[in-house]
């Protein structure tokens, strides 16, 4: 009998904690199945000349089994609840989330509304600045600097509420935009920030908002696997969310050392300086919360 074949997606290079996690995710379900299943893997879309977000489109029409994407193009009310800027206190706290009532909540509204069966959430870590100009420390130092964003309005009220210029662009443009100097800024995870070549002298650890990206599958595709490898897809989808997570921590610590080595300028501001971020930011904080479900807040997990 041949093969069933699954194939999955993502838009980062091979050797990304990414990719890397497609690897596992293969090797794990070669190790439950054998070889009933061949998998194929579409490591970077990008590098086919399409835009990243080809991957949902891909997914809803069932030429993926199942991609990882971040959460912030679904524009879902349930997922909006990830954009609310300082929403967890540390990684255990996100995780703590994702993993429970609320990301279980979030995964339900996600399948009834956007139509992906999701299996979990990966890391896109937390987002921090950078920038070609001065180090940014307070909110005063991000005064006049053009940034490039996600499409996103709660993330553009943020940086206007910092005194910047947000610029909105999906990734391969945005990616452009700061390689042709269009922007002095950008805000990313250390991982994809190395990934997309960006080379900004000054970074700045401010944990503003942290990055989900879901584990995105078409659910016809998975229902029609049989119930073991249907079963045996979902575990291995686990065990590379839970290989994923701690990667990336690991990569983002690696890269924190190389990034001065290379003589970038890594400054972390103070518990103080990151209130005085949050204080001038109220406003839209407080914005973005009353936009979520009440019900669905309750869920978070108390932070430590």
């Amino acid at each position: 009998m041949a093969p069933i074949t699954i194939r999955v997606g993502g838009y980062a290079p091979p050797g990304s904690t990414h990719s890397r996690a497609l690897d596992h995710f293969v090797t794990t379900l070669h190790g439950l199945v054998g070889d009933r299943v061949e998998v194929d893997l579409l490591y970077n879309v990008m590098d086919e000349g399409r835009p990243a977000t080809a991957l949902l489109d891909m997914v809803r029409d069932g030429d993926l089994t199942w991609c990882y994407f971040s959460t912030s193009y679904l524009r879902h009310p349930h997922t909006d609840a990830l954009e609310v800027p300082f929403l967890f206190d540390d990684l255990d706290h996100a995780h703590a989330a994702l993993d429970g009532p609320f990301g279980t909540e979030i995964a339900e509204a996600v399948l009834l509304d956007r139509g992906f069966d999701v299996l979990g959430f990966w890391d896109n870590g937390f987002r921090h600045m950078t920038n070609s100009v001065r180090p940014i420390l307070t909110p005063a130092d991000c005064a006049g600097l053009k940034i490039r964003l996600q499409p996103n309005e709660t993330h553009a009220e943020l940086v206007r509420a910092w005194g910047m210029d947000p610029v909105m662009a999906e990734l391969s443009e945005g990616i452009k935009m700061i390689a042709d100097g269009l922007v002095q800024a950008q805000e990313n995870p250390l991982a994809n920030t190395v990934a997309y070549g960006v080379d900004h002298r000054f970074i700045s650890k401010t944990f503003h908002l942290y990055g989900a990206r879901g584990v995105l599958a078409n659910p016809a595709a998975m229902a029609a696997l049989p119930d073991q490898v249907g079963l045996a897809v979902r575990q291995a989808a686990r065990s590379a969310i839970e290989f994923q997570r701690a990667a990336a921590g690991d990569y983002e610590q690696e890269l924190e050392e190389r990034l001065i080595a290379e003589g970038r300028q890594v400054d972390t501001p103070t518990e103080e300086q990151r209130l005085a971020f949050k204080h001038a930011a109220a406003a839209v904080i407080a914005t973005a919360t009353a936009a979520i479900d009440e019900d669905l807040l309750a869920l978070l997990p108390v932070g430590p």
